[in-house]
């Protein structure tokens, strides 16, 4: 077969498409052109029908989609490790909010993030959601590393260095979700913080532009059990009471946390097709709860799998993350056979995608879809024998074994190392970050 812009082959040992799901393929190639996959066949056959195509040999290595990291900060990279082992309202209001107003800027987001891509990258994260202050920076990080995001527009009650108010912030939401509402690589959400830092004003504008322009709304919730207290205490309802009433409560919202929820509270989410973004290592390092992923899982509600900020976290490790959610899954349900690796796989992958609004472009490794795709080393002795290459990949992988990365059919990590980025610039500017922040 010949070609005029002949695309390439991937030949690894195993290929794990995630959809259909329970399917692990041995002796077959993924086949790549422009940006897309093209084919997904045995290898003997694709060697006939694509003679003249380049071949990537990975053998020993498990070929796998991209991972999708549902919610995080990336910027906060910068901040990793400033503030640890604190209670969250501490963490937030005696240590982050104040460094944040005297050193977040443009250039702070755009070297953070860029700083966060880095790592994202080299563990196998091909597209990220991220919710921070400068969004067009975050954006500016993603595109120009080749990096796919879902980047919210934050909205918060008090004053920053990007706006003030409620009303800028939507405003400047809006600007910046039309300058990219059209971009391969950009999609876009509305970011109101939290409960305890948007008004009901604010939170009842942002459904309609929802509604209106077809976007999601990226929001912390029921985070804490204090913040839960609080606002009983404060105004009779429990969080997703208020935003239930509001007109949030739809398939558009992105839940972020979900920890302390009651039976009737879960019915509402399954109701209303809420997507769930669960930070197991976050929610653990600041004691804030547990999801209750089992209960969730039973009753059908996309889960997905996010790191949180590296501030908090304090990597941005997703295969890390998939596996802390499946053992966590596991032990709180006290049922061995809750979330299996299978179900863990497409918690950080096809789950992901589909809270994103992205399941029809990314997530598996199905023909038509974008190539955001990696390949994860299995050759070392802690992955040996190897019976099940994806129960070896879930319970033993971490991301230092991922060795390939291609996002839209572009290799940006090859054999570990990254294709796009200068990082002796990069870490160059993070230690003069970490100067200003100490100082």
């Amino acid at each position: 077969m010949t070609d005029k812009n002949p695309g390439f082959i991937v030949n690894p040992s195993w290929i794990v498409p995630v959809v259909p799901a329970n399917i692990i393929l041995e002796d077959h190639s993924l086949v790549i052109q422009d940006e897309r996959i093209v084919d997904l066949l045995e290898t003997q056959t694709a060697r006939q029908k694509y003679p003249d195509w380049p071949c990537h040999e990975l053998r020993q290595q498990i070929v796998i989609p991209g991972l999708v990291n549902v919610h995080g900060h990336a910027a906060m990279t910068l901040l990793r490790g400033y503030a640890d082992d604190k209670e969250l309202m501490d963490w937030l209001n005696n240590y982050i909010w104040p460094i944040e107003s005297r050193v977040v800027d443009h250039d702070f987001v755009y070297d953070g993030t860029s700083l966060a891509v880095a790592e994202m990258i080299s563990t196998g994260t091909t597209c990220a959601a991220d919710t921070y202050f400068f969004p067009n920076a975050v954006a500016k990080a993603f595109t120009d590393n080749q990096f796919r995001g879902q980047v919210c527009m934050p909205v918060v009650m008090f004053s920053n260095a990007w706006a003030t108010g409620e009303e800028e912030h939507i405003h400047k939401g809006l600007a910046f979700h039309d300058d990219y509402k059209n971009h391969r690589l950009i999609s876009t959400a509305f970011a109101p913080h939290a409960p305890y830092t948007v008004t009901d004003k604010g939170f009842e504008k942002i459904a309609v532009y929802s509604t209106e322009l077809q976007i999601p709304i990226h929001l912390h919730l029921h985070e804490t059990e204090d913040e839960i207290a609080t606002a009983s205490s404060e105004t009779g309802q429990r969080p997703i009471e208020r935003i239930k009433d509001l007109g949030l409560l739809t398939p558009f919202l992105q839940a972020i946390h979900m920890t302390q929820l009651k039976d009737e509270e879960i019915t509402l989410v399954t109701e209303n097709g809420v997507h769930i973004a669960h930070c197991p290592d976050s929610n653990m390092k600041l004691a804030s709860g547990f999801c209750p992923v089992a209960e969730l899982h039973e009753r059908g509600v996309n889960i997905s799998v996010g790191t949180d900020g590296a501030a908090s976290n304090n990597n941005l490790d997703m295969l890390k993350e998939i596996r802390s959610a499946a053992l966590l899954a596991k032990g709180v349900s006290k049922t061995a056979t809750m979330i299996n690796a299978t179900e863990a796989l497409a918690m950080g992958t096809i789950n992901g995608a589909r809270m994103l609004g992205l399941e029809d472009d990314i997530g598996s490794l199905e023909v038509g879809k974008f190539a955001d795709f990696i390949s994860v080393d299995l050759s070392a002795p802690n992955f040996q024998p190897i019976y099940n290459p994806l129960s070896q990949l879930i319970y033993s992988a971490t991301g230092h074994q991922v060795s390939n990365v291609w996002i839209n059919g572009q290799q940006v990590l090859a054999d570990s190392k990254l294709t796009h980025m200068d990082l002796k610039r990069l870490m160059a500017n993070v230690r003069q970050w970490q100067g200003k922040i100490e100082s």
